[in-house]
């Protein structure tokens, strides 16, 4: 089985009274390897990379490093609009011994596919270590086209990509277009089972946060061919995966933790505010359904 695989945790920041919660964050990462968590990626958008300091970007991936400590892989989110700030944090993840770095678009510039080629190969040739491309155009507003991923593909640290479109079609060019060995995860949990059906390898996941185990048994199930399985479990998740949507992400994600007594706060950072009362009757139920409550 390859490295990168299964169901890999996007995981949340922790913080208590809006600073990091370094405690808390070593918890998670114990509940997560405890249930089977196939690894972590810290500082992903549910990580909420985009209102981390510098430091904290940085004290994040070490402390997830250490904690960690081998255990599974860590894919480090180091993504920027910034080329050069991409190429900085990329250096400070590969220097505390990230595995790998997972590495947006570059959002609000808008970049041509040239421009989106140009920015990846840049810091490939400025950083060495295993990449994943993260392709969400959703949050974005540009996709990296199936064309230009085979192009980064043939950059030797260009390993994979967390393909986030939700379309299946575009996973599937991706993959026809790739050489075997590229790795393709489900950037969405919705996706991941269908993902793994037509060639991806797992999945970059939100309610891992919250069950981790069941994601590993959803994508150890489509893994090993098991449709019948993997279909009981996908199901079975359903309604939970759709209550990590009920506010954004990563508001019902970090409201679950808290709620299960993993973290004492399940603040979001501002411009994101506390899950509301609608939003917290969908997420409650679904993990009361799950059993995770």
């Amino acid at each position: 089985m390859e490295k990168y695989h299964g169901a890999i945790v996007a995981i949340v920041t922790p913080y208590i009274n809006d600073e990091l919660d370094e405690q808390g964050l070593i918890d998670l990462i114990e509940f997560q390897i405890e249930g089977g968590t196939h690894g972590i990626v810290p500082c992903g958008t549910t990580g909420e990379s985009a209102t981390l300091s510098f430091a904290e970007h940085k004290r994040v991936i070490e402390l997830t490093v250490k904690t960690v400590n081998g255990r599974v892989p860590v894919i480090a989110g180091t993504g920027a609009n910034n080329t050069k700030e991409a190429i900085e944090l990329t250096q400070s993840a590969k220097d505390s011994g990230a595995d790998a770095v997972l590495s947006v678009t570059p959002y609000y510039n808008k970049p041509s596919q040239e421009g989106l080629y140009q920015h990846f190969k840049t810091i490939s040739e400025a950083v060495d270590i295993q990449t994943i491309l993260y392709n969400v155009p959703s949050r974005t507003s540009i996709n990296l086209l199936p064309e230009t991923v085979a192009r980064l593909a043939e950059i030797d640290s260009v390993i994979g990509i967390k393909e986030a479109s939700a379309s299946l079609q575009q996973i599937s060019e991706v993959i026809r277009q790739c050489p075997d060995d590229f790795i393709v995860l489900s950037g969405d949990d919705f996706t991941s089972m269908p993902t793994v059906f037509i060639g991806g390898k797992g999945v970059i996941s939100v309610t891992s946060n919250v069950h981790p185990r069941g994601m590993a048994d959803l994508m150890e199930a489509a893994l090993a061919g098991d449709i019948k399985k993997a279909n009981e479990v996908h199901y079975k998740l359903l309604p939970l995966m759709t209550s990590m949507f009920s506010a954004p992400n990563p508001v019902p994600a970090k409201k679950g933790v808290e709620l299960m007594g993993k973290v004492k706060d399940g603040l979001p950072r501002l411009p994101l505010t506390e899950i509301d009362d609608k939003a917290l009757e969908t997420l409650t139920a679904a993990m009361k359904n799950t059993g995770l409550l």
